[in-house]
Parts: C-alpha cells; sequence; structure tokens
C-alpha cells in the first residue's frame, strides 16, 4: 500500500502541476479578468470566517478565499491577505493541540539528551521537519521565480476547479483503498516524509493542504483522525511560514490604519472559525468517512467550471 501511496502523490504532483497548460488553453477563450481589492474590516471578518471554516476540512481555504469574495462581487483579496490570515489558523492549531506539542516538545529534547533517536516523540518531530522542506522548497522556487504565472495561471478559477475535482477523485480513491489501521502512537518520520511531499501539492490553489495530506494518510493505513491531527500538526511550519513572509512583505511596501485594522479582523476571525473547524473535524472523522468531502469538492469543482463556462464568474 505505501508503493501505492507514493506513486499516487507523485502521479497526481505531475497531472495537478500540468493543469497550468489547460488554463493556459482556457484563457485564450475569456478576456474576463477580476480585480485584486483591500477588504474593509467586514469583508476581512468574512473572509477569515471563510478562511477558518476551510483550513482544515479537506476543500481548500485557497480556492474558497478566491471564489466566494468573487462570487460576492468583491474581487479577489489576493495571495499576501490569503497568507497572513492563515496566522490566525495557526493561532488556532497551537490553541488545540497545545498538550500534543508540549509532549512531542518535551519527548524531543529527551530524546536528545539520551541520544534515543528511536523514541516515538524523536520520529514524529524528524517526520514534521522533513516532510516540512517540500512545501518550503517548491514555494521559494514559485516565489523567486514564477509570482506572476503562479497568480495569473495556478490560481484562476479555472484551475481550482480542475484541481478540486482532481482531489475529489484521489480522496474517494484513498477512502476506497486505506484500511485505516494505524493510530498516532504508530506513526513513523516516513509518515512525515510522504505526507510532506503530499503538503507541496497544495501550492495549487483548489488542492487543499489539509485535503492533500489526509488523502495521503488514509493511502498508508493511518485512521481519519490521526491523518487529520498529524496533517494538522504538520502544517504549523508550513503555514506560519507562509504567513510570515507575506507580513514581512506588507511592512516592508507599506500599510495604512485601515488596513491594519482589516488584517486584524481577518486574523482574529480565522482564528476562532479554525478552532471551531478542528474541533469539529477531529471528532466527526472519529465516527465518519470522508465522501461527504468527496462529493462536495466533486460539486464545487463542476459549478466553478459551469460558471466560467456560461460567463458568470470571471476565469
Amino acid at each position: 500500500m505505501k508503493n501505492i501511496a507514493k506513486w499516487l502523490i507523485w502521479a497526481s504532483l505531475g497531472l495537478s502541476l500540468s493543469l497550468s497548460g489547460l488554463v493556459s488553453a482556457a484563457e485564450t477563450t475569456t478576456n474576463t479578468t477580476t480585480s485584486q481589492f483591500n477588504p474593509n474590516p467586514f469583508q476581512a471578518l468574512i473572509l477569515g470566517m471563510v478562511q477558518g471554516l476551510t483550513e482544515f476540512l479537506p476543500i481548500s481555504s485557497s480556492a474558497h478565499l478566491k471564489v466566494v469574495p468573487v462570487v460576492l462581487g468583491w474581487g479577489d483579496p489576493g495571495v499576501t491577505f490569503t497568507a497572513v490570515i492563515q496566522l490566525g489558523s495557526i493561532g488556532a492549531v497551537l490553541w488545540y493541540f497545545w498538550g500534543d506539542i508540549s509532549s512531542l516538545t518535551v519527548g524531543i529534547i529527551k530524546a536528545f539528551k539520551s541520544s534515543n533517536y528511536q523514541a516515538q516523540e524523536f520520529k514524529i518531530g524528524l517526520g514534521i521537519a522533513v516532510g516540512t522542506l517540500p512545501i518550503v522548497f517548491f514555494g521559494l522556487l514559485l516565489k523567486a521565480f514564477e509570482p506572476v504565472w503562479y497568480d495569473t495561471t495556478l490560481r484562476s478559477m479555472t484551475a481550482i476547479a480542475i484541481a478540486s475535482i482532481f482531489m475529489s477523485g484521489l480522496l474517494a480513491l484513498a477512502e476506497y483503498l486505506g484500511k485505516q489501521q494505524r493510530n498516532f502512537d504508530n506513526l513513523t518520520t516516513k509518515d512525515g516524509v510522504l505526507m510532506g511531499l503530499a503538503q507541496s501539492l497544495a501550492l495549487i490553489p483548489g488542492v487543499s493542504r489539509s485535503g492533500s495530506t489526509i488523502t495521503a494518510g488514509l493511502f498508508i493505513n493511518l485512521e481519519r483522525a490521526t491523518a487529520a491531527r498529524f496533517s494538522f500538526l504538520l502544517g504549523i511550519p508550513s503555514i506560519t511560514l507562509a504567513g510570515l513572509v507575506e507580513l514581512k512583505d506588507v511592512f516592508k511596501t507599506g500599510i495604512n490604519g485601515d488596513e491594519v485594522v482589516s488584517l486584524i479582523a481577518g486574523i482574529v476571525s480565522a482564528a476562532i472559525f479554525s478552532y471551531l473547524a478542528i474541533a469539529w473535524l477531529i471528532e466527526y472523522l472519529k465516527k465518519q468517512n470522508t465522501w461527504v468531502f468527496v462529493w462536495y469538492r466533486l460539486i464545487f469543482g463542476m459549478m466553478i467550471l459551469g460558471g466560467v463556462f456560461f460567463g458568470k464568474i470571471s476565469n
């Protein structure tokens, strides 16, 4: 099963990246553009709620933060605002999983002192550290060399729709093939590496960071709640780094008082709704499967494609 998981992760990476070709073709048939806007405090509260409710559900927060304001007629809040308010989601993870994080930290320190590198806490910590490297590497490449291509092509509505549909199929396959036999105490460093590779797919809006990692977790036979729990812990470094990098750029380019208020409103709103989403999803996956998210992602993607095709949504 792990060989299947590896193959599917790499196959999904290649297929998802090839979306850019399909999107480029679609863009030749439409001249509509979506303007970028600076959210006011009320809009920031709504977008923070969207961020919080979708960051940890396997349905893609970046997709919803692009689609929802466009459908409401506001425009595109842009990559910077989207990344910065994710810091609120990180606050919620730290709040909810503080016990786990404290235990892992203490265990890692003890493992170092005693040179006990087989300790479970050390394996999990190393898995999180190594698993963070792929998304950091590819994220820096995109930011350094292809920021315009990323914003105009990978963040287009067509790309988001296709990625959502593709990931719904991959999650369905994982749900069907995964045996859900392993709990949090059975995690290994290798699990962190495999889920970290899957996490790098989340650089493509519509894929979903939690969606890709939970899907990978199911493929390697983790219990659903364990896959979600580890997915959230694995996301702490990458989401924090992305938010801090964009926050640095915000202050570097300058920001006025109204924009500060909006950012704070978005971050606080994201923190509150992220906490609620985390608590709900962990309990839900202890008893239920992920098919509701499979169908949601499929319908979500098809509705976006339909809206673009009929000219109701700007690509």
